[in-house]
């Protein structure tokens, strides 16, 4: 990806955050309008002028300038954030009040609400990633269409009926309420897994976007995490998870950009610094009585993390974390993915034996491939082929898979 794409990416999310707050989230569109002028005013100047040395600050004045410029011009005929109101209709107030809606530290509290006004709860878990890649991590349509392998109508079709459920709350999601906040949690921390897992398992030949979404997770679950009523064991389990899969990416596809089976890895290129980290965020995990699928999920990635080599893996205790999961969150995936570790650990016949038993006429493929041991534990879809990724339990495609 070209630095500036990146650039712009990672400034377009706290942006649109900064301006729905000011404009109020109705009036999403008018800021992300704003945004999109920033960035055409930065090309002009910049290829002119050169970068300047601080371009995230350069964007941000040209933003914050921008807005003052359109609430003296709309503020009689439009309606802004209602919590903003009568500081936006006097000149005395209205520029103090813009300068520190656009500091440091308030654009951080605006990228955490925008991103709980996301996973509003009228909107299906696709649609809350969707928005989450669009809005907060600057995907455009066509790239948020091809992190989902579907077709641009079809993603702008379901943004816009998203954008139009947004625009009903008026203003953003208030991080504050303690029983607001911990009521969608919930939906938030899902929303964040299943973006790192449409990274992670993307089914898409575009390798270097999905490493990207992986990021874009990590990067809002670390967020999350500094919020006070955010950094709960659940969420610092999953942001283990994140951290100990993401460690293995730099050795899941070859050169070709096909996947590589995590028994083929390997695993000298694992980043162990993302292990270490993932391994203390699992260990505060711990601290609460809560036992969550995140929780196994990244227990069992420990596992393959702190074994040197595939033979070196305690494959029983794999087995019985994958049991403890059938009961969390029972998916064919996770019952497949157990299957496969029970071929480890009892050997392939058995394993057949409980593949046959999940009922999906698409597994045929996987079970034959069973039957013949020609694979094992681990990740299932570091072992199934891209096509078979995508026929494997459409319905249940967002299911976890450690």
């Amino acid at each position: 990806m070209d630095p500036g794409d990146h650039l712009f990416r990672r400034e377009s999310g706290r942006m649109v955050a900064a301006l729905t707050r000011i404009f109020g989230v109705h009036n999403l569109a008018l800021a992300e309008d704003v945004v999109q002028d920033a960035f055409c005013r930065a090309l002009e100047v910049w290829r002119i002028r050169g970068v300047p040395q601080n371009p995230s600050a350069w964007l941000m004045a040209t933003a914050k300038n921008s807005a003052l410029d359109v609430l003296r011009r709309e503020r009689t005929a439009r309606s802004f954030a209602p919590e903003l109101g009568r500081f936006l209709e006097s000149e005395w107030t209205l520029a103090p009040v813009v300068e520190e809606l656009f500091a440091a530290d308030a654009i951080k509290d605006d990228l955490l609400r925008m991103m709980f006004s996301c996973c509003h709860p009228r909107l299906s878990e696709q649609a809350q990633v969707a928005l989450v890649l669009h809005i907060l991590c600057g995907f455009s349509v066509d790239e948020t269409a091809s992190a989902f392998v579907t077709t641009h109508a079809a993603t702008e079709k379901r943004l816009t009926r998203a954008k139009k459920v947004l625009a009903g709350s008026k203003r953003l999601f208030d991080v504050t309420a303690p029983a607001d906040f911990s009521a969608r949690l919930p939906a938030v921390q899902r929303a964040l897994y299943l973006l790192f897992n449409e990274g992670y398992h993307g089914a898409s030949a575009e390798t270097a976007v999905h490493v990207e979404l992986c990021g874009e997770a990590m990067r809002l679950s670390a967020l999350l995490l500094e919020h006070a009523l955010g950094a709960t064991p659940v969420t610092y389990a999953l942001a283990a998870l994140m951290c100990l899969d993401a460690a293995r990416l730099p050795t899941r596809v070859d050169a070709a950009g096909n996947l590589i089976s995590l028994l083929d890895q390997d695993r000298s290129k694992w980043d162990q610094q993302l292990v270490v980290e993932g391994l203390r965020f699992l260990e505060l995990s711990a601290t609460g009585s809560e036992l969550s699928e995140y929780h196994v999920e990244a227990a069992i990635a420990s596992i393959h993390s702190c074994a040197p080599r595939t033979e070196d893996t305690d494959w029983e205790t794999v087995v019985s974390l994958y049991d403890t999961l059938m009961t969390i969150r029972p998916t064919p995936i996770v019952a497949l993915n157990r299957a496969i570790a029970i071929a480890q650990n009892q050997g392939p016949k058995r394993s057949a034996r409980l593949a046959t038993a999940i009922a999906s006429p698409r597994i045929l493929s996987t079970r034959r491939r069973l039957a013949n041991s020609s694979f094992g534990a681990g990740d299932t879809r570091e072992h199934v082929s891209i096509s078979e990724q995508r026929l494997l339990w459409p319905a249940t495609r967002w299911s976890a898979v450690s």
